[in-house]
């Protein structure tokens, strides 16, 4: 069996903390990663893949690891099947998601691929304890299976989803634990998943793992990394694309893979943090085995017609670079303020500020110690100014970089010497009145 750990670089066993990149936790078999920033933290809700040995899914409890910017992470806790409603050892603790609501943090699992139950606590860790006794959705609410739930908050309400091939979605009540309506089944038009492909498997034309989410105003229904849009949170919802594809991996990671391809399996979430968007999913390249899985995490990029683009699926993932591999894209910021990210005539993305001081940040950059100069690519209609500053908006000033007007429409590049450059150091961007609506800086490198 190939096992391969490319960003594996500490293990602490006292507080159990790892440093890692993708995968995010390496080597423990977290996987159905749900990710929901509480008080300026992340947290990861997640099943547990049992061992590398695993022939097939054995998954015992399930868990909560927590980081401060999506490269540490720490084990925080472990809900163990004997203290629900289940209330004995269990080998099927499948998907899991959470919420906020009124001073509680409500933790929702599934009892393998029938009945979704429900846990509360007064913090993301919990301790956590079963109000119910019993299930939230039994197996015998709907005609789909109640499992692989998630909870989506839309305008001050809750939502769950949950079900396999036809999903189906309810209100629930203020306390979280009941449901304030029959759940209703959700209509996808043309759906397709890695069982379907050409759309023509009416009995597997999607899969498990419903998510939802929301960004401008419009409802994404997601099932792995398949997607379909609506401007209505019951829908109907249009399928649209995956936002996997062959051009996504890296070297290294497009294989091994699932029986159906590298779209199957690819179990996760959406959320945002700092104004950055991201998808967290399952990944089996790095452990070989399809009952062992990884959790990665990649960027998420909007185009202007609201589709995603083409995520990027490698060992460097988010939250930190590398100055050695080429490039920096300006839009896989892991910070930012008064910035937007547009679609450019690249086929890619670029950044421009809206107001006066707008920044950007990027920290743990890696091999900056042998750095002398940043060079940008930039389309900049007037003269225009940034400052390149450590740490944050208001760190130490590295380097003011001042743009030439670019009357061709085409991008350019242009370098400036810099110094104080270190491994590891946290780099922000500031816009100047000068570029507010005439600067798109599309990438950067240091050399």
């Amino acid at each position: 069996m190939h096992i391969k750990f490319p960003y594996v670089v500490f293990l602490f066993l006292c507080g159990f903390s790892l440093y890692a990149q993708n995968p995010i936790v390496p080597n423990q078999g977290l996987n159905d990663p749900h990710i929901h920033v509480f008080n300026d933290t992340a947290y990861v809700y997640a099943s547990h893949d049992k061992s590398i040995t695993n022939d097939k899914f054995i998954m015992e409890d399930w868990w909560i690891w927590s980081s401060p910017d999506l490269v540490n992470w720490t084990k925080r806790s472990i809900l163990h099947p004997k203290d629900t409603y289940i209330g004995k050892d269990y080998s099927r603790c499948w998907a899991t998601d959470a919420t906020y609501n009124n001073g509680k943090y409500y933790w929702y699992f599934s009892e393998g691929n029938e009945q979704t139950g429900v846990v509360v606590g007064d913090s993301p860790v919990g301790p956590w304890k079963d109000p119910l006794g019993k299930p939230l959705l039994t197996s015998d609410l709907t005609p789909t299976h109640e499992y692989d739930m998630s909870i989506f908050e839309d305008k001050g309400e809750h939502y769950i989803f949950f079900g396999v091939w036809d999903y189906y979605v309810a209100k629930l009540n203020d306390d979280m634990i009941s449901l304030a309506e029959k759940p209703k089944k959700i209509i996808i038009n043309n759906p397709r998943g890695p069982y379907n492909r050409d759309g023509k498997d009416n009995d597997m034309p999607t899969d498990d793992k419903p998510f939802v989410h929301k960004y401008n105003g419009k409802y994404y229904l997601s099932w792995g990394c398949f997607y379909a849009m609506s401007d209505n949170l019951y829908g109907p919802y249009d399928y649209v694309d995956t936002i996997i594809k062959e051009s996504s991996f890296a070297e290294g990671y497009d294989s091994p893979t699932w029986p159906n391809g590298f779209l199957q399996g690819r179990h996760g979430s959406f959320f945002e943090w700092h104004n950055q968007s991201y998808f967290v999913y399952c990944d089996i390249s790095q452990t070989g085995n399809r009952y062992f899985r990884d959790a990665f995490i990649s960027y998420v990029h909007y185009k202007d017609n609201g589709e995603m683009a083409t995520i990027r699926v490698d060992g460097i993932g988010v939250g930190q670079y590398d100055a050695n591999n080429g490039s920096i894209e300006a839009e896989d910021y892991f910070k930012a303020k008064n910035v937007d990210k547009t679609e450019n005539v690249m086929g890619g993305f670029s950044i421009n500020a809206k107001v006066t001081n707008g920044f950007v940040t990027y920290p743990n950059i890696q091999n900056l110690n042998k750095k002398s100069t940043i060079e940008f690519e930039f389309l900049s209609q007037t003269d225009t100014e940034i400052e390149v500053r450590e740490g944050d908006k208001n760190g130490k000033l590295l380097v003011t970089c001042k743009f030439d007007s670019n009357k061709t429409k085409a991008f350019k590049t242009k370098s400036f010497n810099t110094e104080a450059l270190y491994n590891g150091q946290t780099i922000s961007l500031v816009f100047k009145s000068s570029a507010i609506g005439n600067l798109k800086i599309n990438r950067f490198k240091f050399k």
